[in-house]
């Protein structure tokens, strides 16, 4: 028991200096409401240089800046188990073994002794070296035999400033706080596609043999492997952790106080520091993007399946087993995988001249291949989309010449080179499939293959002059002669927006339609633009009843275009 207060005594008095070195240093005040909740909070402040026995402990060091904590065996022949767990950056530790005097001098008098004579004891000697290690992996030192003393454990981080988290006990046999790994503690991938990957481990006894709770967590990143959860979530968490290290000469800004509850002082602390200005600042990194790095806790499962991965990508896969009971964990073996590729897509040859109808899956892509078979000055390409606006890009010999979104017929112009190869590729929308023709030639012709089009391609009904048995409408044409024919179809009253995008599609020309629904066809063009305009009386309709009326252009090589169909509805009573 002699022994036991003698051990105590000294702690006390090393804490005793540490707090003494802090009193040396002038400091702002602080609000001691938000002070006392936020020293609650492990993960934010850890204020004890002592390790309990049997629990862990989570801290922070800031950069070349030594830390300290201590730890009493109070019998010889103990066993000893102390384990660090670097976070974010690895750490350089050691643990010795203080020496000191057989007897103090305090004990024959009873007077205690002063301070200064206290820390000359306790730091004559920098003790005894048991265990040191330097790295970024979960370290332990293990003795089954270690004489009874004050054993201080030293934590330097030389990169930057870094949470860790540090377990010591004298029963590691009757603890295990952390969950054993199997025999096999590999973490194998069983199945591989191109946007999953399915990976499968072996349990850890300590839940189905030793009955303890046991959940499994899963995290996937890009960048590597963990070795600990913690390291994990500091990567995660990097953007809410620590200020980084502060600037040579300072060792807090005033935000730093504020965020541990100090409110900054105005006398002292910018003359101490040297603040010539009211601008606080503070160094932040980058917080990673949340599709870079995943953290998924699923129970008890060892098999899980990980799904929306990006085809053709490498993926880091961390398993960790997680006492529920005491929220420590333990590393599998991680492992990587590479996604598949997409499956390759046939390239469909274009040929001179010809038109290619080209039909894409939503969000999905097509490529196309011309190559010219004399030398040529240029190219010209057309595109017209029957529903949806495509993205269009063109490479000639893997230069990307042309990348717009296409919308209705457009007509490209591309500098040609001898013996050149164009690669065309059209990405579809992500509204649903699309349909185009496609269109190139190394041919100079006067005579388009499409018909020319208006910029506005709506058609306009006359509310005043609707009867009950007629519409009027109008639309736009161009300066070039073209065939215009419309058509008329009757629809129900409530026509929705779904059957109206059916019947929406563009490269439909006037042959899919029935003759009843035919009601002219007749040639327009005005070389003024400004005039290029014309009207249109459809008759022999019916009171009361809606209307679908169709416009298509036809080019001279008959193939057509259809304006945006327009609903009218004849007035009921006249």
């Amino acid at each position: 028991m002699r022994q036991c207060n003698r051990w105590s005594v000294v702690l006390l008095a090393l804490l005793g200096l540490i707090a003494l070195g802090a009193v040396a240093q002038k400091l702002p005040t602080r609000d001691e409401g938000l002070f006392q909740m936020q020293i609650r909070d492990k993960s934010l402040f850890h204020d004890s240089s002592v390790i309990p026995d049997g629990a862990e402990i989570s801290g922070y060091i800031f950069r070349d800046t030594p830390k300290r904590y201590y730890f009493v065996v109070e019998e010889d022949n103990t066993p000893l188990s102390v384990t660090v767990t670097p976070c974010d950056a690895p750490l350089e530790w050691k643990l010795t073994l203080q020496e000191l005097p057989e007897e103090a001098s305090g004990e024959a008098s009873g007077e205690p002794e002063p301070l200064d004579q206290q820390k000359q004891q306790v730091t004559v000697d920098e003790g005894t070296e048991l265990f040191t290690y330097k790295g970024n992996d979960v370290e332990s030192y293990i003795a089954t035999s270690t004489p009874s003393g004050l054993y201080q454990l030293e934590l330097l981080s030389t990169e930057k400033d870094s949470n860790f988290k540090v377990y010591a006990t004298t029963t590691p046999e009757s603890d295990q706080p952390y969950p054993e790994l199997p025999y096999d503690p590999r973490v194998d991938v069983t199945a591989l596609g191109r946007t999953t990957i399915t990976l499968a481990w072996k349990p850890t006894p300590t839940g189905f043999l030793m009955g303890q709770p046991v959940q499994y967590c899963v995290v996937i990143n890009k960048e590597h492997n963990f070795k600990s959860m913690c390291a994990a979530e500091a990567k995660m968490n990097i953007d809410d952790a620590f200020m980084l290290a502060p600037k040579p000469g300072r060792d807090f800004s005033p935000f730093d106080f504020v965020h541990f509850g100090f409110v900054p002082s105005d006398k002292g602390f910018s003359k101490d520091r040297g603040l010539t200005s009211n601008k606080i600042s503070r160094v932040y990194t980058s917080k990673p993007k949340v599709a870079d790095i995943q953290k998924v806790c699923i129970g008890n499962k060892n098999i899980f399946t990980i799904s929306d991965l990006k085809p053709d990508t490498q993926y880091y896969f961390d398993v960790f087993a997680v006492n529920s009971a005491t929220n420590t964990s333990t590393a599998y073996v991680g492992t990587f995988a590479r996604t598949k590729e997409e499956a390759r897509q046939k390239t469909v040859e274009l040929k001179d001249g010809k038109v290619s109808d080209v039909f894409i899956k939503r969000k999905g892509s097509k490529f196309l291949r011309f190559a010219p078979v004399s030398s040529h000055q240029r190219v010209t390409l057309f595109v017209h989309t029957c529903l949806d606006a495509v993205q269009v890009q063109v490479r000639r010999d893997g230069k990307l010449v042309l990348s717009q979104n296409v919308e209705g017929v457009r007509q490209f112009q591309l500098r040609g080179k001898p013996k050149a190869k164009y690669l065309i590729r059209l990405r579809g929308s992500r509204k649903g499939a699309s349909t185009l023709k496609v269109l190139a030639t190394t041919r100079p012709s006067s005579k388009q293959p499409f018909p020319s089009l208006p910029e506005d391609t709506r058609i306009k009904a006359f509310d005043k002059l609707r009867t009950c048995s007629s519409v009027t409408v109008a639309w736009l044409g161009t300066q070039d002669r073209n065939k215009f024919c419309i058509y008329r179809k009757e629809v129900v009253e409530n026509f929705g927006e779904e059957q109206r995008r059916r019947e929406q599609n563009q490269c439909a020309g006037p042959e899919t339609r029935r003759k009843s629904e035919k009601v002219l066809c007749k040639y327009f063009h005005s070389p003024n633009l400004q005039k290029a305009v014309t009207t249109e009386t459809v008759t022999g309709l019916e009171p009361g009843k809606t209307y679908l009326l169709d416009v298509y252009v036809v080019g001279h090589s008959g193939h057509s275009v259809k304006y945006q169909s327009k609903l009218v509805k004849t007035r009921k009573y006249c």
